[in-house]
């Protein structure tokens, strides 16, 4: 389309409502423009810059793509020099069309593009800005083209951006790669040819992404009429994960995956070969299916490691963590503290693991080479958490030992100290834990001077401690030393990654098992009032009673009284939000529209009830 003034492109824009404009009723462009009229309400006409976030709001917005983000710079940054000649600019985006990563071209270029504010941070959502690449790419989830007069507000029309949607290890948008050029000289035949690019360079990401994510299972590329996909599977030839194309060529689905599937229901194939040669594929039947490629696990690879990459300390967090908004909040902030001497509260019902999750604290920090000791207050009788805790001297009183004890908190010296429901402490105990807090030092019983100590102090509790200290059944005083930073594990009927959470520990605890649909189900709509360790035990015992390798419902230790139990209203809402939140990948304003809540109202009572979230 030629440039319009802008007066004439807004007309034109309101005449495809009617149907009279001249542009292809049945495009994609005149279907965005609807949406942007009908639906999101826009006018054509409204001037401004799109909405952007601060630096700070970015980096929280990037958090849960940092991975991706760092996995798929090298490429990116290929693209930005293939096409920076060409004055375009690079932008890889998340599913809510937020630029997180931008490559501009050179400086004139680049000047335009920084006085537009097409750059990190800038949302064009197509909600927001009407029809664009990136929000109309991500809309409608396909690759396309939007040459300048095809904008929907008129101050766009100087641009064209080709823009790619970007799909995860399991199909799902994880966003898009955005190129734009304000180049007037190009045609509109030069940006098809730089979109095919694009769209070439967003498959070799998505297999990037892939291959991150499975790079302990072997991996199959499998030819098909829209390109090749990639298909994972572990040593048992069990299917773990396909990308979106294989997915659509072997008609396979989230619960065909997760129970465990064999390989040989959809293609037949030898390991006899070399590893990454080209190998025949044969589907089920028999029937050719084409050329491929199989991969054996990273491990296996012949791979020179990295001298430049040293193991992240925090990554046993990180895994606990999950795809979980929360928590993934939560262990950001645990890592810009992980070497101060700041005590750290868990929060949690039994079972969610918060003994793992000390650990794991402890294994970040720098005291990691140091003792981690633990103490479960309630486990242990009043009349021997002293003595256990504090130590003692030798003949302190009767029944000590010979030689004394040295007590907990100094086995912990230079290292990390775990109390396990702190809640159940007694008062007397609690006072004596205050004065080493504050001291730095331990009066052994029976000792004639202290023993100077150096802990970092870790604690746990299910109790309401705050309500408790309110209450007087526990000390304020000793209760704000203890929250230096409050953590809270969220029940895992509560956690957004729960599925992922009860495929691995499936495999960690029957490893040669696999899960039939009816057993995926059940696993998948139960409560777990015992949470992870209920699990645990619910899965090993499974194991140890399936039979031919397959788990079904039969085998699962599920007592009723943990699906029937009725919550509260309170509790009832608090579920229902939280699968929202799940549903919607810790969205809160597609939460919100779910739920049909505004999203002030969903922001107050997220807040009411104390639920994490990664907005």
């Amino acid at each position: 389309m030629a440039s319009l003034s802008a007066s004439n492109h807004v007309a034109r824009v309101l005449s495809v409502a009617n149907h009279v404009a001249d542009v292809d009723a049945s495009s994609r462009i005149a279907d965005s423009w609807r949406r942007c009229l009908i639906s999101h309400k826009l006018d054509p006409a409204r001037q401004g810059p799109p909405q952007t976030l601060t630096e700070s709001e970015v980096r929280h917005v990037a958090e849960p793509m940092e991975e991706t983000i760092r996995l798929l710079t090298p490429e990116l940054d290929d693209l930005a020099r293939v096409l920076r000649d060409a004055g375009y600019c690079v932008n890889l985006a998340d599913a809510n069309a937020t630029m997180l990563f931008s490559r501009l071209p050179g400086e004139a270029d680049a000047r335009m593009f920084m006085d537009w504010k097409i750059y990190t941070g800038s949302n064009f959502a197509e909600a927001f800005e009407g029809t664009n690449g990136l929000g109309t790419a991500l809309a409608e989830q396909k690759p396309i083209l939007v040459h300048r007069d095809e904008h929907f507000r008129a101050q766009w029309h100087m641009f064209s951006c080709a823009v790619a949607p970007l799909f995860d290890q399991a199909g799902r948008l994880a966003g898009a790669v955005n190129i734009t050029s304000c180049r007037e000289d190009l045609e509109r035949a030069a940006h098809q040819l730089a979109l095919a690019v694009t769209m070439e360079a967003t498959r070799r990401m998505e297999g990037a992404i892939f291959r991150g994510h499975f790079r302990n299972a072997w991996i199959a590329t499998v030819p098909g009429d829209g390109g090749s996909g990639l298909l994972a599977y572990d040593d048992d030839r069990r299917i773990v994960g396909a990308c979106r194309s294989a997915r659509a060529l072997l008609g396979l689905t989230d619960g065909l995956i997760a129970s465990g599937i064999d390989l040989s229901r959809y293609i037949k194939l030898d390991h006899s070969h070399a590893a990454d040669a080209i190998v025949e594929l044969r589907r089920a039947d028999g029937r050719p299916l084409g050329q491929g490629r199989v991969a054996p696990p990273l491990p296996a690879r012949s791979r020179v490691p990295r001298r430049d990459a040293p193991v992240d300390r925090f990554d046993a967090l990180h895994r606990l963590a999950g795809r979980d908004p929360g928590l993934i909040k939560s262990v950001k902030r645990l890592r810009s503290i992980g070497d101060h001497n700041l005590p750290v509260l868990l929060h949690g019902e039994t079972g969610v693991g918060k003994d793992v999750f000390a650990r794991a604290i402890h294994a970040g920090s720098n005291r990691a080479r140091n003792n981690y000791v633990a103490l479960n207050c309630a486990a242990m009788p009043e009349s021997l958490i002293d003595a256990e805790l504090f130590g003692y001297e030798a003949g302190a009183f009767t029944g000590a030992r010979r030689d004394g004890s040295k007590g907990l908190i100094v086995q912990a010296d230079g290292g990390t100290l775990f109390l396990d429901e702190i809640g159940d402490m007694p008062i007397a105990l609690q006072t004596r834990l205050l004065r080493v807090l504050e001291n730095r030092e331990v009066w052994p019983l029976g000792a004639l001077k202290p023993v100077p100590v150096d802990i970092r102090l870790i604690s746990a509790t299910h109790r309401d401690l705050g309500r408790m200290a309110e209450e007087g059944a526990f000390r304020a005083d000793l209760y704000f030393r203890l929250r230096g930073m409050e953590v809270r594990l969220p029940a895992l009927r509560e956690r957004a990654d729960r599925d992922d959470v009860i495929r691995q520990i499936a495999r960690e605890e029957a490893p040669n098992c696999r899960l039939s649909d009816d057993a995926w189900a059940q696993l998948t709509v139960y409560s777990y009032p015992g949470n992870m360790r209920q699990l645990r035990h619910m899965l090993r015992l499974a194991g140890c009673t399936a039979e031919d390798g397959v788990i079904t419902d039969a085998d699962l230790d599920l007592p009723p009284f943990g699906a029937r139990a009725e919550p509260d209203l309170e509790a009832a809402e608090r579920a229902t939000i939280v699968e929202a939140l799940r549903k919607h990948g810790g969205r809160v304003t597609e939460a919100a529209r779910a739920l049909k809540l505004s999203r002030a109202t969903l922001y107050r009572k997220i807040k009411q009830l104390k639920i994490e979230t990664a907005q």
